[in-house]
């Protein structure tokens, strides 16, 4: 069994920063890449930004430059810096994994976290 959970969400105003963690736990062998998504409401879910497991980093046109994707392998953990936050990063964020959960599993498992509200208000 694996669980992911993320924390760190709230109101902030336009122009203002805010961290999202996620922490993995459970029944986990290793842990290939984790990554942000965003739903925001009437859309679909977004991708936002992905950091494999020796730290190489992607993001999404809408968040380059403001946005910040990290790990710490030992935690099992990623976090996401955002910065200079917009009215249109208001959604859910959804924690991600690639989750190997024993020896000579052919491939990782999709794992997502329940979501964290992120509201940009003044």
């Amino acid at each position: 069994q694996v669980q992911l959970v993320e924390s760190g969400g709230g109101l902030v105003q336009p122009g203002g920063s805010l961290s999202l963690s996620c922490v993995a736990s459970g029944s986990i062998f290793s842990i290939n890449d984790m990554a942000w998504f965003r739903q925001a409401p009437g859309k679909q879910r977004e991708w936002v930004a992905t950091v494999s497991s020796i730290g190489s980093t992607t993001y999404s046109e809408s968040v380059k430059g403001r946005f910040a994707i990290s790990r710490d392998n030992a935690k099992n953990t990623v976090d996401l810096q955002m910065n200079s936050l917009k009215f249109t990063d208001t959604a859910v964020y959804y924690c991600y994994a690639g989750i190997v959960t024993r020896a000579l599993e052919p491939r990782p498992q999709n794992y997502w976290g329940q979501g964290t509200q992120v509201t940009v208000s003044s």
